[in-house]
């Protein structure tokens, strides 16, 4: 299927690795021209290859406007922003009160500030032109609350009204604005969950990380089975595309039916 996104330059912030680095990847199988916007490309094996990669911390805003004026300069246009940079506390809640209000401060800062400080940056330029997209990467977790990651599960609801807000105030440009949320994918963040609640349970209940998962996606996934950073990638370029033109201030799950509204 021929996406019609051949030409263009998309920008991932997080793109160094993960569904991020995926993202990306997808962008450039489309004929795309593909920035990786990261605060850390060390450490990730091979560059990915065929893109652009610029150093830059979503947190902070200069840094951000920085990049933007940077990718303007060497490509003249920006068509479509992906914000996939995300963290977890580290912790495991249930109830909430096993974590400090303190421990809320980094998650809210990346998941949330970021995306926003992330739309400041690039925002502007693109209602000018009167086209592209933006997309954030949240999480089925924005949508139940989460009780694992209570800091986690509260940015990404966070996330996904302020991508709300700005697909209204955006629309009138012709620009799109969605949220993307994963469901069960493994990645260090995943597994992160998983080493903090095998961190509270006593050692005689502690499962492995995949009878864990195992367990989880039985209990919760319709589908029955892992999603992974391929079917975000797929669904990202998707909503970028023109084959998406009527698609704004939409929240879609790709999580195996994970969370089905009634």
């Amino acid at each position: 299927m021929d996406l019609q996104l051949s030409g263009q330059v998309a920008v991932v912030v997080g793109g160094a690795r993960g569904m991020g680095r995926a993202i990306a990847e997808a962008f450039l199988a489309e004929g795309c021209s593909a920035v990786v916007l990261d605060r850390d490309l060390e450490g990730e094996g091979e560059a990915l290859l065929g893109s652009v990669s610029l150093v830059a911390d979503a947190t902070d805003l200069a840094a951000m406007r920085g990049a933007e004026a940077e990718i303007r300069r060497r490509f003249g246009r920006c068509d479509h922003v992906v914000y996939a940079a995300a963290v977890g506390s580290g912790k495991f809640g249930m109830p909430f009160w096993n974590l400090e209000p303190a421990d809320w401060e980094q998650v809210v800062r990346v998941n949330l500030l970021g995306a926003v400080n992330t739309a400041h940056a690039f925002a502007p330029n693109l209602a000018a032109a009167r086209t592209g997209t933006l997309l954030f990467l949240a999480s089925v977790a924005g949508q139940i609350g989460s009780p694992t990651d209570p800091p986690y599960s509260a940015s990404k609801a966070g996330l996904i009204n302020f991508a709300q807000c700005a697909a209204k105030d955006l629309a009138s440009s012709g620009v799109r604005v969605n949220t993307l949320c994963p469901g069960m994918v493994k990645t260090a963040l995943n597994r992160s969950v998983y080493d903090a609640w095998a961190a509270r349970v006593p050692a005689a209940e502690r499962l492995s990380y995949e009878a864990w998962s195992a367990e989880k996606i039985h209990r919760l996934v319709p589908l029955g089975r892992w999603q992974d950073a391929d079917d975000i990638a797929a669904m990202a370029v998707f909503l970028a595309s023109p084959r998406a033109k009527n698609v704004t201030g939409q929240t879609i799950n790709v999580d195996g039916g994970y969370v089905m509204h009634w």
